[in-house]
């Protein structure tokens, strides 16, 4: 039986975080028509937590976003419908905040084929993907950032409200290094292997770490240079920062944060009561199936269980996300959104788009996990290694923002009358339509290319 850690999570997580304001640099002034939208927002705020932007193309949203994430001072969510989008909100974010952190996170996968068993030909197909390694890094990068700094600007896809791991394991087994600290060699490394670094002395590469005497290089896995500490008589001696490619000294540090290299980190007694959870409920499951079903969950979960114990992971680890997240079935899973503090702004661009995404996302899950279920391949607690359903998206939304040409419904309901970004700062007007007759079109469409 596991504890719901819900409700210690945002308070943890505010622990040693550092404070800085949010400045926005630009050479660019609000037009009139941006600030009376900011303005008209501001106020909203004070009556309603979630208010909608009515905004042409071209009249600069991204602008009117920008101010106000510096007026309201919270650390921000920014939620898009597609990569492309994300990243070119991305971009530009990060040149009107250059002193703050503005991080990327999507899903890291190039190529995902998820596992699946289709029952009418009798088809299992295994699950099958390939990550990329610098989109890891990026939202490794976000995840450290948030947890550090208040000053944080994530820009998210929809995947975001997938499971994402428990943040409150996640921030306890990071290190707090300092010069001074009395701390063995050997604890050191140990304490490395258990946040998922692996240790390789000839090539080192991010989320890895090598040991030359008393001297620990560490590459974090959300950063591209070096880590090294220097240890005397069990303790820390110096802290320094080294160029990854040349090897040259870069600055010397007096205290640090080191934090897992994976996503995904269990400490060390909470994996073993997961393991022992885990087979309890096999052994409630099997009766339940016919003979064939029964003998390949079996085989499967013992299986999966014997290569955690000697590996730390296995295929398919994610499924078992509830045991090591210490949730019970049901119980919404940790999703990015649960690394924000109580108070932070979220806003979902394309919100005409992005929230039916929302509401799908967790029946397309759920449809094919059943049939997985159902035919012995997963325990049914793999149900709970899912994306939020609306409902639970919803409740986690706190101060939003609701930004879209063509709002639909849901944004009107719940925040009222839109502010409406009508006018271009440039002045230019959207170009005028002339309706021509079907008969005859190529001889007029070859007229125009004329012209």
């Amino acid at each position: 039986m596991f504890v719901n850690l819900n409700f210690l999570v945002h308070d943890y997580l505010c622990f040693l975080k550092k404070v800085m304001k949010f400045q926005l640099v630009s050479p660019y002034t609000t037009s009139p028509g941006q600030e009376e939208a900011i303005n008209k927002l501001m106020q909203g705020f004070t009556k309603k937590q979630k208010q909608t932007l009515l905004g042409i193309t071209g009249s600069g949203k991204t602008f009117v976003m920008a101010n106000l994430i510096e007026r309201l001072q919270k650390p921000t969510l920014i939620i898009a419908h597609n990569k492309t989008l994300a990243a070119q909100l991305f971009a530009e974010l990060k040149e009107f905040f250059p002193n703050n952190r503005v991080e990327f996170f999507i899903s890291f996968y190039d190529y995902y084929q998820p596992e699946s068993y289709l029952p009418a030909t009798d088809m299992y197909i295994e699950k099958d993907s390939s990550v990329n390694e610098q989109i890891e890094k990026m939202r490794m990068h976000a995840i450290s950032s948030l947890l550090s700094r208040n000053d944080t600007i994530v820009v998210a896809s929809i995947s975001c409200i997938y499971n994402l791991g428990n943040p409150e394991f996640f921030q306890s087994m990071a290190i707090e290094l300092t010069i001074g600290k009395e701390i063995k060699r050997q604890k050191l490394i140990s304490a490395l292997v258990d946040m998922q670094y692996e240790r390789n002395d000839m090539a080192p590469d991010a989320g890895r770490f090598r040991v030359r005497g008393n001297v620990v290089d560490v590459i974090p896995a959300y950063d591209k240079n070096i880590l090294r500490i220097e240890l005397e008589n069990n303790r820390i001696k110096k802290i320094k920062e080294i160029d990854f490619l040349t090897g040259d000294f870069i600055v010397s540090i007096d205290q640090i944060t080191l934090y897992p290299a994976k996503q995904y980190v269990v400490p060390g007694e909470k994996l073993k009561k997961a393991l022992d959870q885990i087979k309890v409920d096999l052994e409630k499951r099997l009766p339940e199936l016919p003979a064939l079903e029964a003998q390949r969950l079996k085989q499967r979960t013992n299986y999966d269980l014997e290569m955690i114990r000697e590996l730390g992971y296995c295929k398919g680890i994610e499924n078992y996300s509830k045991y090591f997240d210490g949730r019970e079935s049901g119980e919404p899973p940790f999703v990015l959104i649960d690394y924000f503090p109580k108070d932070y702004l979220m806003i979902i661009d394309e919100s005409h788009q992005t929230i039916p995404q929302s509401r799908a996302m967790y029946n397309g899950n759920y449809e094919r996990k059943k049939n997985l279920i159902d035919y012995g391949f997963r325990l049914p607690t793999a149900f709970d290694n899912r994306p939020l359903t609306f409902e639970e998206f919803e409740a986690k939304m706190g101060t939003t923002l609701f930004v879209s040409a063509t709002p639909a419904d849901y944004e009107l309901q719940k925040s009222g009358s839109p502010v409406e970004l009508i006018t271009r700062p440039t002045g230019l007007l959207d170009p005028s339509i002339e309706l021509h007759p079907i008969k005859n079109q190529m001889q007029h469409l070859m007229c125009e290319a004329k012209k």
